[in-house]
């Protein structure tokens, strides 16, 4: 084996819903997405952009941009939260 190559660890902690043939990283337990992450990312970058309208430009095309931007991302949040909630 060479230096590089990692043996996966053989505890039965590491509990996966992805195949590990599909996804070779799912053995070390790297294959969950943490959807609250994201989420919470997602609302951060929301407030970061509404924070950005207090500023020392003039023109009022910077503000629809980031209103846009950030109504938009809050769309995709808030379809997400509805679709996670609905049963498949």
């Amino acid at each position: 084996m060479a230096a590089t190559e990692l043996e996966p660890a053989h505890s039965a902690g590491v509990v996966t819903k992805v195949d590990t043939a599909e996804v070779p990283s799912a053995a070390w337990g790297w294959s969950g997405e943490s959807r609250r992450t994201f989420r919470t990312a997602g609302w951060v970058v929301v407030l970061i952009l509404l924070a950005m309208l207090i500023g020392n430009h003039k023109g009022k095309i910077e503000d629809i941009y980031l209103v846009g931007f950030a109504v938009a991302i809050a769309g995709i949040l808030i379809r997400d939260s509805l679709l996670q909630r609905k049963p498949r």
